[in-house]
């Protein structure tokens, strides 16, 4: 049987670099189903107690949490923002939370992220490496990517140490599978 494998680019900006290195890692895993998740896709009300006990969970929140159970393992790349989640992302994983707390379900993940600059989103990360492990995350292996719009170019990581780096974290997330 296949393994289902989802992306998730920790931002709903069209053109956000994060949701582009995690699909371009996604389409390095071999004999999967890869889904990429667009965050726009699962639109959700600021998390709130008083909306939850007011009009319960979104539908949208219960539908992600499906697809996450279904998956065999997680790529995520988390965007940056003020060092740290993007409000969009938050937001989806506080819903999530109230369905189960086991968020990423034990399942084999892979973290990267990314930005302009040179840390690549490193504090972002740091924070999903320490949160994540609480929540059902079964973290392979995480990267940092740094300076994104010159490292990445034609759909391409044109730095071959970071390529490399990429690809084997890659590799063993397919063993983690």
């Amino acid at each position: 049987m296949t393994k289902k494998i989802i992306t998730i680019g920790g931002s709903t900006s069209k053109m956000s670099i994060n949701k582009i290195l995690v699909e371009y890692a996604g389409s390095l895993l071999h004999n999967v189903d890869v889904q990429n998740i667009d965050l726009n896709d699962f639109e959700m009300p600021l998390f709130s107690v008083d909306i939850m006990e007011e009009h319960g969970t979104p539908e949208a929140a219960k539908k992600l949490d499906a697809i996450i159970n279904n998956a065999d393992g997680i790529l995520i790349s988390l965007t940056e923002h003020n060092g740290a989640y993007s409000a969009a992302f938050k937001n989806m994983f506080d819903w999530l939370s109230i369905i189960d707390g086991k968020v990423w379900k034990d399942k084999p993940m892979l973290l990267l992220s990314t930005s302009p600059g040179v840390r690549g989103g490193e504090s972002v990360l740091s924070i999903a490496l320490n949160r994540f492990p609480y929540n059902g995350g079964k973290i392979i292996g995480s990267m940092p990517f740094p300076s994104f719009n010159e490292n990445f170019k034609n759909n391409e990581i044109v730095d071959n140490t970071l390529k490399d780096k990429l690809v084997k974290l890659i590799a063993d997330f397919e063993k983690a599978l």
